[in-house]
C-alpha cells in the first residue's frame, strides 16, 4: 500500500528521500495520512498540524517529553520516536567519556606543566548502565573487549552481555559497587530529579556519573556539592540541567567534571539514524506492521 506523508514543517530533503525509499508519497499535509515531523520543538505547532486524517507521526528526536509533557502523545494518532536510532553513536560518547575520566584526560588535555600520574586503567571497572533502550544495549557491547562487569537497569528483563539486570525500581542498589554510572534513561515525570544527594551519597567516592540522557534526571545543586565535597569521584555531562549550562556555573569550575555540549550524537550520525527509522517505519506502515520506536502514551517514552 503506497502511504501519504507529509514531511514538515521544514521539508528536510533527506527526510523525504527517506520517505520515497520506503515507497511512500509526499504529500501536502491536507492530503497526509502520516506525518514525519521536523520543526521546531513547540509542543503547539506539532498539535496544530493534526487533522482527522492523521493515523501516525513519526517524531524525530529519541526524547519526547517536550510533546508527551504537553498532551500531545496522548492525542489520537500513533506516535513514534527515534529512540534507539541514536543508539550506537550514543553509546560510543559514554564510552570515551568514561576513558577520558579514567585517563584523567578532562584534566592532562589543559595542562602546562608536567605532573604526578594519577590516571587509572578503566579495564575491568564495573559500570552500572541505568536505561537499557538502544544506547544501554550499544554500550553493553562497545563494554566486552574492556571485560567490564555490566549491571543493567531496565524494565524490559533482559539484557543481553550483562552480568546482572535489576529493575528500575531499584536502581539505588547497584550504585554501590560501581566505578561508573551511566545515566541512559529516558525523560519522565518518574525519573526527573532520579540522581540526587540521596543517590549521590550511595556512590562510591572515586565513581564517575556520566550522563547522556537528559539533564533534568539529576538534580543539579546536588550533583555540585557531592563534587566538592568529594562524596564521588567526578561526573561526565553531555547534558546538563538548565541548558545550554549558563556561564558562570559551577560546574564549570570543577576539575572532576567533563562536559560536551549535548553533542554524544554527531550530526552525521543523526541524520543517517533518523532517515533509517523513517524509511523502516513508512514501510512498516504500509505493511501495517509493528513501528519502531513506537511511544507510550501512559509511560511518556
Amino acid at each position: 500500500m503506497t502511504v501519504a506523508i507529509h514531511v514538515g514543517p521544514e521539508p528536510v530533503p533527506v527526510l523525504i528521500d527517506a520517505v520515497r525509499r520506503a515507497g511512500g508519497r509526499v504529500v501536502p499535509l491536507e492530503e497526509a495520512e502520516a506525518i514525519v515531523y521536523f520543526g521546531s520543538d513547540d509542543p503547539g505547532e506539532l498539535r496544530s498540524m493534526l487533522h482527522e486524517g492523521i493515523r501516525w507521526v513519526q517524531l524525530p528526536h529519541a526524547g519526547v517529553e517536550r510533546w508527551a509533557g504537553a498532551g500531545v502523545i496522548a492525542e489520537h494518532p500513533t506516535f513514534t520516536a527515534a529512540a534507539g536510532a541514536y543508539g550506537p553513536a550514543v553509546a560510543e560518547h559514554a564510552l570515551a567519556m568514561m576513558l577520558a575520566a579514567a585517563r584523567g584526560l578532562h584534566r592532562l588535555a589543559g595542562a602546562t606543566r608536567w605532573g604526578p600520574n594519577t590516571s587509572r586503567e578503566f579495564a575491568g571497572s564495573t559500570v552500572a548502565i541505568v536505561g537499557c533502550g538502544g544506547i544501554g544495549r550499544a554500550l553493553i557491547r562497545m563494554l566486552e573487549p574492556f571485560g567490564c562487569p555490566v549491571v543493567a537497569v531496565t524494565d524490559r528483563g533482559e539484557a543481553p552481555g550483562a552480568a546482572r539486570v535489576v529493575p528500575r525500581a531499584r536502581y539505588r542498589e547497584v550504585l554501590p559497587e560501581a566505578g561508573y554510572v551511566v545515566v541512559a534513561a529516558p525523560a519522565t515525570p518518574g525519573t526527573r530529579g532520579m540522581f540526587s544527594a540521596r543517590e549521590f551519597a550511595l556512590m562510591r567516592p572515586d565513581a564517575w556519573l556520566v550522563n547522556v540522557a537528559r539533564g533534568s534526571l539529576v538534580v543539579t545543586d546536588d550533583l555540585v556539592a557531592a563534587l566538592r565535597a568529594g562524596r564521588i569521584g567526578g561526573a561526565a555531562l553531555d547534558v546538563t540541567d538548565p541548558e545550554p549550562l549558563p556561564d558562570g556555573h559551577p560546574l564549570w569550575s570543577l576539575d572532576n567534571v567533563l562536559i560536551t555540549p549535548h553533542c554524544a550524537n554527531p550530526r552525521p550520525a543523526y541524520w543517517r539514524g533518523l532517515a533509517e527509522r523513517v524509511t523502516a517505519n513508512v514501510r512498516r506502515f504500509g505493511e501495517g506492521a509493528p513501528l519502531e520506536g513506537r511511544v507510550s502514551p501512559s509511560e511518556g517514552f
